[in-house]
Parts: structure tokens; sequence; C-alpha cells
């Protein structure tokens, strides 16, 4: 399915996506103690906004349905909203299509082998980790889930501009949406 701003309604404007990724954390001494925090997305197509995240030392489930609850209850627990994703085992667990429908959402899959149909949360992953995550990693769980709460919030949303909202950051490209409807 694909989502333009023209004639957009309000299922376009909380219409969500999702992706997991995860990043290195844990440093003793001189040696280099890796741990992994796992990261879940879920944000809006229409404004390329993060609305919903988690964060967790096991790629979970539990991770999933968090970071999509925190969507749904942020977008003030729409109606008609179609939630995207990809095939992963978390995306078809019993847990998160008990959420899909207790939230009464419709939920949208990429056909097997076809990232493209997620490449706006690809692509947020990788601005991610090319203008933010140290290539060193992080020192703890809660300095990387802090750091990428600064990204998201702070950066992200309020000041990186983004192509796909004619140079408007996120929250801008919202705002005059709902000034100018």
């Amino acid at each position: 399915m694909v989502f333009s701003k023209s004639g957009t309604s309000i299922a376009d404007l909380v219409s969500l996506a999702g992706y997991a990724r995860y990043s290195p954390c844990g440093r003793l001494n001189s040696l280099t103690l890796f741990s992994w925090t796992h990261y879940n997305c879920r944000w809006t197509l229409f404004a390329r906004k993060p609305v919903g995240w988690a964060f967790s030392h096991s790629p979970d489930s539990n991770l999933t349905c968090q970071a999509l609850s925190m969507a749904y209850e942020s977008r003030g627990r729409p109606k008609e909203v179609m939630f995207h994703s990809d095939q992963g085992s978390h995306n078809t667990s019993r847990q998160l299509r008990q959420v899909v429908l207790r939230y009464r959402l419709t939920q949208s899959m990429s056909r097997r082998g076809n990232c493209s149909d997620n490449s706006p949360m690809e692509r947020f992953f990788r601005s991610l980790k090319t203008e933010w995550i140290l290539t060193t990693g992080y020192g703890s769980f809660s300095e990387t889930k802090h750091c990428i709460n600064d990204y998201i919030i702070d950066y992200y949303s309020e000041i990186r501009p983004h192509s796909y909202n004619g140079g408007l950051t996120p929250n801008e490209s919202e705002y005059r949406y709902w000034k100018y409807l």
C-alpha cells in the first residue's frame, strides 16, 4: 500500500511502519566487551515521524509490542490504522497479533525478500547509525537508550530536515498539515 500526502486521511497520518535494530554497548577497562541493546521503532509514514519505540536486552515480541503500544497511545488511540512491517518472527508472533487485534489495527507485511516495502524505516535506521550512534558503541544500556532517545526526540523529529517533507522536519510537517487543514 502506498501512502501519499494528496488526499491524506486521518488514517494516513497515523499509518505506522516498524522495524527493529540493535546497537553495541558495554566497555570494561581497555578491553571491549559488547552486549547488545535492541531497539524497535514505529513511525508515521505521513511525516516520517517516530512515534513509538522501545529498548530491551533481548529482541523479543515484548519489545515489538511495547514500541507499537507507545505509538498507538502517542497518536491518541486512532481507529482504522495500517501497521506495516516485515515478516520477522516478532512481527508474526501471537503476542503482537493479539495487540494488533486489541487496537483494531490492520496489519500489512512486506513480501518475503522485498525489503523495499520497508525502505522508509531502513532509511531512518541508516540515518541513526551514520549520524548518531558511536562506532565504538556506548558504555551501558542506559547510555544507549538515552542517546537514541535524544536522537529521536530532540534531533530527528525537531531539527533534522527530511526530503520527503519538502525540507521540513517531521514535527513541522505535521504542524503545517493540521494548521492548514
